[in-house]
């Protein structure tokens, strides 16, 4: 087994600014780190819009020096139209991404400092890409380690959840506006960075408009899921997540359907890597990933063909809390996926609200729920960055908007591994509705902390490509699947399921108010039970190390806040995300970035065309006497037959404006 060192056994050399030839005459801006000895070595490559230049400046050279340090060639590429790569970035993933992809990895397999064997990794974009770039064969590309991203862009992504719109499409659309609108580095571009910023700012739009006209799982979303046929991967395949992060599912699907040689890892982080996670405890992830390439890339026997197929971090009990630095638990493991050993426990919904085993006699009877619009202000983000108190908070804040059902206190303790599912029989009164649903856990101080939840549009119930109206008053069987967990619930506890009509602003409203009728007796809730052995062969991982940080100043501190404000007389509720980065100055290359975002979710709780969503964001970048602002703001809002977008794009060089662009935008609801 390869074993890290403290210090890189290789010298290295840094290249700032690598101009790589792809597809239509352009070229992408790579940073390299590789060994100074210039003998060929294998190459890893991590590519993403976020700019190397600054956005992840810090997070690559905690990274990839190390990585370089040990007999790698690092390459840290930009994606067309971000950083200092040419062209314009029009969306996620397009074709055009992936072929500059491909050709990115043929430029760097001819270079004579690499061997011709390359892996790549990436968080999030770069664990998308990773995956359709696999998908795509390209015969250099010999092993990928995919971080918080999904196999399935419709179903899984900050998109859709059950068919539902997710408020993340608003907050992820505001977030690439603004980067969208960021000029080039002129140290590195020269005076090319003017047109080309002039370019970016005519081709940038808000993405939402376009993600809006797909309601429906079409050809646009089927684009770039790996799902729609994973026997096209056939590297091996690193996945990684964690249970705040919002593609914990896409890990347990890629183990279930993959085939060639792979491995799942989930700790309790967020969207973040491993090495950095937050929630903790992080892991030393730099070693985890040295074995993977040392062994796909290198040809090294490392014994990553031994390790557990999943290894998973099971959490102990907390109270709720929308911010944590540390989850209590333990490492399991498991030898194949589906396990064996989960058995599913099965509780029947009980007009009592009670949760009963199905050996009991329960009545059939009809319960209703009509939730509010702002039925779900504790829901927390679909997504935790890891960096804001954005998780979900004490349950009983949105409990008292839904049908609660709960167990007797545990006679003892339970653990799950696994997807939570719902099986309903309901009827609904109108067409279109929404069901959310939330497992719990209360603790004997009646304090409510969430498990896992699931949404589904009840018009996808048979499809999500072809969705059907409901007929009001009829009868469904629907299954409603909960995200997978890895969960510890003490004796004493009670188990909670909460079924809500409308859960905002994590996901949209409905068009219009539902009653949803709830059967009892042939509704039931079911849960992945592990047994708890003794020593299940997990693996222990060490306190994470890091490559050294690069030279920066910390000139105005970050602040995250969430505030939910109630204003009782006009009968307007509140969120307020507030995502000040602070000011940095990056003192290797003189390059001062500012970055404060704020989003507004406000809506009256029996108004449906109320909701308001609002994200606004402000960047400054400065050097010398160098100077760049923008702002950049997407409004969405609705009615029961359309939806409505509007759309500010403001930039500045020093006190004059180059820019000034609005859209507005209607957009008919299809059964959403």
């Amino acid at each position: 087994m390869t074993e890290p060192s403290a210090q890189p056994p290789h010298e290295i050399a840094v290249e700032e600014h690598v101009r790589i030839p792809v597809t239509d005459g352009l070229h992408l801006s790579a940073r390299i780190w590789r060994p100074r000895h210039g003998r060929p070595v294998p190459a890893i490559l991590e590519y993403i819009p976020y700019r190397k230049r600054f956005g992840t400046r810090v997070r690559d050279a905690h990274t990839h020096p190390w990585l370089a340090g040990h007999g790698y060639a690092c390459i840290r590429l930009d994606i067309r139209g971000s950083g200092e790569s040419e062209g314009v970035l029009l969306d996620e993933y397009l074709q055009s991404e992936l072929d500059d992809g491909v050709a990115a990895l043929e430029w760097i397999a001819a270079q004579e400092w690499c061997d011709g064997n390359i892996g790549m990794v990436g968080i999030s974009w770069g664990g998308f890409n990773g995956l359709q770039i696999a998908a795509m064969q390209p015969p250099a590309l010999k092993a990928i380690i995919t971080v918080s991203s999904t196999d399935d862009r419709y179903s899984d992504d900050i998109h859709h959840m059950g068919g539902t719109l997710l408020g993340d499409n608003l907050s992820w659309s505001g977030v690439m506006f603004a980067y969208n609108s960021l000029p080039p580095d002129p140290a590195l571009v020269g005076d090319a960075w003017r047109d080309m910023w002039a370019e970016r700012l005519e081709a940038n739009r808000p993405w939402l408009g376009e993600w809006l006209r797909h309601q429906r799982r079409d050809a646009y979303w089927r684009h770039g899921s790996v799902c729609e046929d994973y026997a096209a991967i056939r590297i091996p395949v690193f996945a990684v997540s964690g249970w705040t992060d919002g593609y914990t599912n896409s890990v347990f699907r890629l183990m279930r359907n993959l085939k060639g040689p792979r491995k799942g890892l989930v700790g309790p982080w967020g969207h973040i890597y491993p090495h950095f996670g937050r929630p903790g405890p992080a892991i030393d992830f730099l070693p985890e990933m040295l074995r993977w390439w040392d062994r796909w890339l290198k040809g090294i026997e490392t014994g990553v063909e031994q390790d557990p197929l999943i290894c998973a971090w099971m959490q102990d009990s907390v109270p709720p809390n929308p911010e944590y630095d540390e989850r209590p638990g333990r490492w399991v493991a498991e030898a194949a996926w589906p396990s064996l050993r989960i058995r599913p426990l099965e509780l029947v919904l009980a007009p009592d609200r009670h949760l009963v085993p199905p050996g009991d006699t329960v009545e059939t009877r009809g319960l209703d729920v009509q939730s509010p619009v702002t039925s779900g202000l504790a829901s927390g983000k679909w997504c935790s960055y890891a960096n804001a108190p954005d998780l979900a908070g004490d349950q009983r804040i949105d409990d008292g908007t839904g049908l609660v059902f709960q167990t007797a206190p545990l006679k003892d303790r339970l653990e799950m591994l696994g997807a939570p599912e719902v099986h309903l029989t309901l009827s609904s009164d109108r067409p279109v509705a929404f069901v959310a649903v939330r497992l719990s856990a209360m603790r004997p101080d009646h304090r409510v902390t969430r498990l896992s939840y699931g949404l589904l549009n009840l018009t996808h119930r048979d499809s999500r490509q072809h969705p059907e109206p409901l007929e009001p008053g009829r009868r469904y069987r629907v299954r409603v699947a909960m995200n997978d967990i890895a969960e510890a619930v003490p004796a004493g506890h009670r188990l909670r399921l909460t079924i809500s009509t409308v859960y905002w602003p994590l996901a949209w409203t409905p068009p219009e108010p539902v009653k949803l009728t709830v059967l009892t007796g042939e509704s039931r809730l079911i849960l992945p039970q592990r047994p708890i052995p003794a020593d299940d062969g997990a693996p222990a991982f060490g306190p994470a190390r890091r490559a050294a940080s690069p030279p920066f100043t910390s000139l105005a501190p970050p602040d995250h806040r969430w505030l939910v404000k109630h204003d009782l007389g006009a009968q307007i509720s509140e969120l307020e995300v507030i995502d000040d980065r602070g000011v940095v100055r990056h003192d290797d290359i003189d390059l001062t970035v500012g970055a404060h975002g704020v989003e507004r979710y406000t809506a009256r709780p029996d108004d449906f065309a109320s909701a308001t969503g609002e994200v606004e964001w402000h960047y400054t970048l400065s050097r010398d006497t160098w100077s760049i602002s923008t702002r950049t703001r997407t409004r969405l809002t609705s009615d029961a037959e359309n939806y409505y977008l509007d759309a500010e794009q403001d930039a500045h060089e020093g006190s004059r404006r180059v820019s000034s662009r609005n859209w507005r935008e209607v957009i008919p609801r299809d059964h959403n």
